[in-house]
């Protein structure tokens, strides 16, 4: 056994949440190394992900599923002390260094990803390639980015670049039509088929491990408001760029079109990963926090629209765009509930927001019906289209998901099912998106006729 002078920090903390369980629940000495046994492997989980040791020791102990009123108690009393470690006090030398050696790779492959995006054009390539090829010029990017963070082995490595060889061989020997629909079904649902390999990559070939999942899913909110943040600061920088040449009487909007935006674009991908990725969850995630705003609101939108629709009688107008923005919508009701789900204490009794959530789910159900049964129509009247088709499959399996989420968090809020069972069924569903994405990439062109 070490003594005390040789323990490092890491084993001080978990010493200390050790006598923290024992005083505070009086829970047998078998229990409580059960429970570190679990701790111990959260926090390796998060090291290995890229967090340091204090880090990741406060991460854990907040994830902790079977204790969390404790846990929390336990992280509330300590968090000033281990705050000032992680914040006031300089990092070791290995700290910085890592932090150092991430940033230098993410930046690097930043400049490669803006590169693959303007590589193309020496050979000449028009629009068209842009549009089923761009996924294919960064996500791979991305996709490096993580296995090598996250020391992925050979063997997945490479399934990985099978994968993505596979797309790009799909949506380049396809002979589509220039205007054709299925040309545009495929660049749509190509870089949802292809976020699972990021994902893959992202939890270290560990899919089917549930929690690294759902890091998985936190990861994708947070990179999408740092991209819009990231994006939103472009869009500054292009304004000022415009004003300040032009007061001098240069046009830079030619490289503004052909160089600032599609390399910022592409590079601002990784970046924002490695932000989310340097971040991590010491405070509060940004996507939790958002969900809280945006729910009631959501909720609010969708019954107004159910209330209006019914006052009218005026059914759903079935165009490609509607669609969309349809699809757009009950995905993002779905994000709000997997967000909602990540940051809930799960030993916390239901409350306002629960109901809340379940009356947004219920409605978006409501729609997702109305909107399933307009598309059914057209097709009985019409006959069926490639567009048609994809928005049928899609908002099954979105109805399919928003169903089992209702009737979970109905069983939920009445005692008869834990919280884990709807993280389980929404985890359950992202290689379902994943899988009917790629069959509409791979086989909607052959079944329509490339049209």
């Amino acid at each position: 056994m070490n003594t005390l002078a040789d323990r490092t920090p890491l084993e001080e903390q978990i010493s200390q949440w050790r006598e923290f369980l024992r005083r505070r629940a009086a829970i047998h000495g078998s229990d409580v190394d059960e429970l570190e046994d679990h701790l111990r492997s959260q926090v390796a989980t998060l090291i290995q992900s890229g967090l340091a040791e204090d880090e990741a020791f406060l991460v854990a102990v907040k994830r902790m599923g079977s204790l969390d009123v404790l846990s929390r108690e336990f992280a509330r009393e300590h968090s000033e002390r281990l705050w000032k470690q992680l914040v006031v006090t300089p990092g070791t030398v290995d700290d910085n260094a890592r932090v150092s050696r991430d940033w230098l790779m993410a930046l690097l492959l930043a400049v490669v990803a803006a590169i693959a995006i303007k590589l193309p054009e020496l050979f000449n390539v028009d629009s068209v390639f842009y549009l089923r090829n761009a996924s294919l010029l960064v996500l791979p990017v991305l996709t490096i980015y993580f296995a090598w963070k996250r020391k992925l082995d050979l063997v997945s490595g490479v399934w990985l670049a099978l994968a993505f060889a596979g797309a790009a061989l799909f949506v380049n020997v396809y002979p589509f039509d220039r205007n054709g629909d299925t040309q545009v079904l495929s660049a749509l649902h190509l870089p949802i088929a292809m976020w699972l390999a990021v994902g893959i990559a992202y939890v270290g070939g560990q899919w089917f491990t549930s929690g690294r999942r759902m890091d998985f899913v936190r990861f994708s909110g947070e990179l999408f408001i740092y991209y819009v943040l990231i994006a939103l600061g472009g869009g500054v920088l292009t304004a000022f760029t415009v004003l300040m040449f032009q007061a001098i009487g240069v046009d830079p909007s030619w490289f503004i079109a052909d160089w600032l935006v599609p390399c910022g674009a592409a590079a601002a991908v990784i970046v924002a990963s490695w932000l989310v990725e340097a971040k991590q969850s010491v405070i509060e995630n940004m996507a939790p926090v958002l969900t809280r705003l945006f729910t009631p609101l959501f909720t609010l939108v969708l019954l107004a629209f159910l209330v209006t629709m019914a006052w009218t009688g005026s059914p759903i107008d079935v165009k490609r765009e509607v669609l969309i923005a349809f699809d757009l919508l009950l995905a993002l009701v779905v994000g709000l509930v997997l967000y909602a789900a990540s940051a809930r204490d799960r030993e916390s009794a239901p409350d306002f927001f629960d109901r809340l959530q379940l009356i947004l789910i219920a409605s978006a159900v409501v729609v997702d019906a109305v909107a399933l049964a307009a598309i059914a129509a057209r097709i009985n009247e019409f006959g069926f289209t490639p567009n048609r088709v994809a928005a049928l499959g899609e908002n099954l399996i979105l109805l399919a998901n928003l169903t089992g989420s209702a009737w979970l968090y109905t069983g939920f809020l009445r005692g008869q099912r834990p919280f884990d069972d709807l993280e389980r069924w929404q985890i359950a569903f992202l290689p379902v998106y994943c899988a009917w994405a790629a069959f509409v990439v791979i086989a909607f062109p052959p079944l329509f006729g490339y049209n």
